[in-house]
């Protein structure tokens, strides 16, 4: 296998998390006889400061030619007095249009090891291992009309949604369910007030009746948003429209017990493009405190959804979760004194993890 991928590092801790990604990727690769070819880009502040624009020309086109794109991370405080279509995160809005997907995957995992890191209480969040499902081009978010009357202090959004948007996002869902041990997906809308929330719910139905093996709940969004909290164990794919997902899927990070760990997929575009979730955390750049798992987990989701290799993306989360029973943790997940815990920088985490997913590789 030949994969191009385009590396957008980013700003702030994102080269740091990325490069550590890569390692991994690049172990991987060899292991298995494949080429990962590596394509660096600039965007966000970076890109401001080289070219005058967030997402240059090149970072675009270049990236359209590759097989996937891993980001690092987008934002930068030295850029807020620019307008917000100018500031580092616009990047980030424009390729994500740009490469077209429309389905992100966020996971969130209960790890045992962290269950303390969580103000959930372990009897809650053990076991709990949801797939958020979030349509991301549509919506609020999207709509058109939208503005600010500052004359008259009247501001306005426009939520919309067709047919074959949310059929096209439902049917990622349920062909991941379809694979998953519980193979549940539960719904999540507003369809007792919104009309978009009524099409959502009767297109994710229609759907359904395609996937037999699938279990199918509907959820209105405030109750989902207790659920989570008091009984996220009961959940398993969870399929949302765009801003209902955007907020449940940050809660989401309350089981985790830091954002640091969560990685994230968009799929559906010309394509693919993988982001851990945190930000670019500039206070941290430089200092070797940054979390490497969320951007090692992406690179497990680069693994399972652009080059079809399953088997080698649970071996690296099966190397995070060993990595952390034993104790090791970045600053953000580690917890104070605590006997049994050894606090280590980014580049120590990133090898610790590494060397876990050679070992697997050569017994496998």
């Amino acid at each position: 296998m030949h994969l191009k991928i385009a590396i957008l590092a980013g700003d702030g801790i994102g080269p740091e998390v990325t490069n550590e990604a890569v390692n991994v990727l690049t172990t991987v690769a060899n292991a298995r006889g494949h080429v990962f070819e590596y394509i660096p880009l600039l965007i966000g502040g970076v890109a401001i400061t080289a070219y005058g624009t967030p997402l240059p020309p090149e970072t675009l086109e270049k990236t359209l030619r590759c097989d996937a794109a891993l980001l690092g991370a987008v934002g930068d405080n030295k850029f807020n007095h620019l307008p917000p279509s100018e500031r580092p995160e616009a990047g980030l809005l424009r390729i994500r249009a740009a490469l077209g997907g429309f389905a992100n995957l966020r996971p969130a995992v209960a790890y045992k090891a962290l269950a303390d890191n969580s103000p959930l209480r372990p009897e809650i969040t053990d076991g709990a291992d949801i797939l958020f499902v979030r349509e991301l081009l549509g919506g609020l978010y999207f709509g058109e009309p939208r503005a600010w009357h500052k004359s008259t202090d009247r501001a306005h959004n426009t939520m919309v949604y067709t047919r074959a948007e949310v059929e096209r996002v439902a049917r990622i869902a349920f062909d991941l369910a379809s694979r998953r041990e519980k193979k549940k997906i539960t719904s999540v809308d507003k369809a007792n007030v919104l009309e978009c929330s009524q099409l959502w719910r009767a297109v994710v139905t229609d759907v359904s009746r395609d996937y037999p093996t699938v279990t199918l709940e509907h959820q209105l969004v405030d109750s989902m948003a207790i659920h989570l909290m008091t009984r996220p164990r009961d959940f398993d794919v969870v399929l949302t429209e765009n801003l209902f997902g955007d907020i449940l899927s940050d809660e989401s990070g309350v089981i985790t017990g830091s954002l640091g760990m969560l990685p994230s997929a968009t799929l559906g575009g010309k394509v693919n493009l993988y982001e851990p979730v945190h930000g670019s955390a500039p206070d941290i750049a430089g200092t070797g405190k940054a979390n490497p798992i969320g951007a090692i987990l992406t690179a497990a989701m680069v693994l399972r959804h652009s080059a079809g290799m399953e088997a080698e993306a649970k071996l690296i989360e099966d190397a995070v979760d060993e990595a952390l029973n034993e104790g090791n943790r970045t600053t953000d997940i580690a917890r104070g004194n605590v006997a049994g815990q050894t606090t280590l920088a980014t580049t120590q985490m990133g090898e610790l993890i590494l060397g876990k997913v050679e070992a697997r590789l050569s017994a496998a």
